[in-house]
């Protein structure tokens, strides 16, 4: 055994560690929350022993995520009873789910990267407890006013998905991540579906009143689990400043390629999935089919069977290097709309073939680009995953509006064609640059066009890191391994500071 003061190289040789590595391993490992409230033993950080990321903690992850996401759809089918209690006119609540969307854009910009410079589990904990607490006001004021300040501040501290979203990609396996991530995006969608129909439901049969005491009681169990199943993790970037949050994602937009490439193609799979269900209403409740609200309500279940397969897929993205898996989705999503194009308003066969297909690859699409991000720092997860969903909340406004205008001024097929062509963008987009580009170049096929992920025991040379963590060094050595990987891995971020 090697001395709590040194370790071995990969010759066998024993190296010193240094003093500050030494005294850091105090600094990654916490007993409290808050200084005040105590962490379980088994939840707290031990760079000797990686937490192990089972699928029961990843399915809590998407769990949490479906219902702390619902905060910001529960609204929007109780608008009229909400019109009616505070006695004004439906133009005066419709700005109820805008003033919750803003909240929540501004909290993707503003919240989401303290993820890179505090530790996560206290920030979850911290956002799960406004919302929780700011939802009792929603519950039982009598006044619009307040009902709207507060709806903001409720979506400004609902963007929870989006700190458990890297997370995720943190502490699962490489091997793991492309399917990890999928269950918590899996999660996130269904809670936008879900949201909706249990408001619908609860409000039909009781009050609005009692759709947010659901709420309450739902974020409630939220932040139980989330005290007893969220395992801590050290923070990544200690020196890095809240507005150097900013600057370093500004220039990971200007200064990496991937980032660019990946924000672009995100935006245009955004617009089209939100055009594509904000257009189906219009779509489906003219003629030739005139169907009833009720039944347009129903194809959301075809969309939610779309989301519950996406989990299955990210075994197979999993395998494959994630921007072939990119690519493919992004061809199948540029046929299912074909499909639309073709025949959408002339038989409701080809609708529900088109809502199924869109839903799946779409998804499948997002775990790709999101496996690709997370890929390019492992020391700035939380800023690449705002920009991630920046450029989706950027593209739910263009396919909203832009969706709209198209579908009233030309007609079903005009607004298909034109959003087909925009699955055509994203995918000349990804074709700029191969599966193995190197990072600081714009175009080109450098690295060739490997299919398949490489296994961890067919890498090729193992690293010194990797030969200290098995060393037998304990926790000195491994503390001493993850900080080598770290310097490593975080070389670009650390310039980018």
């Amino acid at each position: 055994m090697t001395s709590l003061a040194e370790t071995s190289d990969i010759s066998g040789v024993t190296q010193p560690i240094p003093p500050s590595l030494v005294l850091a391993q105090a600094d990654l490992t916490f007993s409290k929350d808050f200084q005040c409230l105590p962490i379980p033993r088994r939840l707290r950080y031990d760079p000797g022993r990686p937490f192990h990321f089972g699928m029961l903690l990843n399915v809590s992850f998407g769990m949490g995520s479906t219902l702390v996401v619902a905060n910001l759809y529960y609204c929007q089918p109780i608008l009229i009873q909400l019109s009616a209690s505070f006695h004004v006119t439906y133009d005066e609540v419709a700005r109820i789910p805008t003033l919750v969307q803003a909240g929540f854009g501004i909290g993707l910009l503003l919240i989401t990267p303290l993820g890179d410079m505090l530790r996560r589990r206290q920030l979850i904990l911290l956002l799960v407890v406004f919302s929780t607490t700011l939802t009792i006001g929603l519950a039982i004021t009598n006044n619009l006013l307040v009902f709207e300040v507060i709806s903001f501040l409720i979506g400004l501290t609902s963007v929870t998905p989006q700190i458990l979203m890297p997370l995720a990609a943190d502490l699962a396996p490489p091997a793991r991540r492309g399917s990890a991530i999928s269950v918590v995006l899996s999660g996130f969608l269904l809670g936008i579906l879900l949201a909706r129909v249990l408001s619908g439901i609860v409000a039909n049969f009781t009050s609005w009143r009692m759709v947010y005491c659901m709420s309450i009681g739902l974020q409630s169990i939220v932040l139980c689990g989330a005290y007893l199943l969220l395992p801590d993790y050290p923070v990544k970037n200690r020196d890095l400043s809240y507005l150097g949050i900013f600057r370093s994602m500004a220039k990971y937009v200007v200064t990496e390629p991937l980032v660019s490439q990946i924000m672009l193609a995100n935006w245009a799979g955004s617009a089209c999935y939100t055009n594509w269900w904000v257009t189906l209403t219009f779509l489906l409740g003219e003629p030739p089919y005139d169907y009833s609200t009720v039944i347009i309500g129903l194809f959301g279940l075809v969309g939610m069977m779309g989301v519950i397969v996406v989990p299955f897929v990210g075994r197979l993205i999993d395998r494959l290097v994630p921007w072939w898996s990119a690519i493919v989705s992004s061809v199948l999503l540029l046929v299912f709309q074909a499909v639309q194009t073709g025949a959408g308003g002339i038989n409701v066969a080809a609708i529900i073939i088109s809502c199924f297909g869109l839903d799946v690859f779409r998804q499948t699409q997002s775990v790709s680009l999101s496996t690709l991000m997370f890929s390019i720092s492992d020391t700035a997860r939380s800023r690449l995953n705002s920009l991630l969903i920046i450029s989706v909340f950027l593209g739910q406004i263009t396919g909203t509006s832009v969706g709209t205008d198209v579908f009233v001024g030309y007609g079903w097929r005009a607004n298909a064609a034109l959003f087909m062509a925009m699955y055509a963008f994203q995918l000349a987009v990804l074709i700029l640059r191969g599966p193995h580009c190197p990072k600081n170049r714009w175009f080109g096929y450098e690295g060739g066009l490997g299919f398949w992920q490489k296994l961890p025991s067919k890498q090729s040379k193992p690293t010194v890191s990797g030969d200290l963590e098995n060393a037998g060094g304990g926790d000195l050595a491994v503390l001493y391994s993850e900080k080598t990987r770290r310097d490593a891995e975080g070389k670009d971020d650390e310039k980018l500071r």
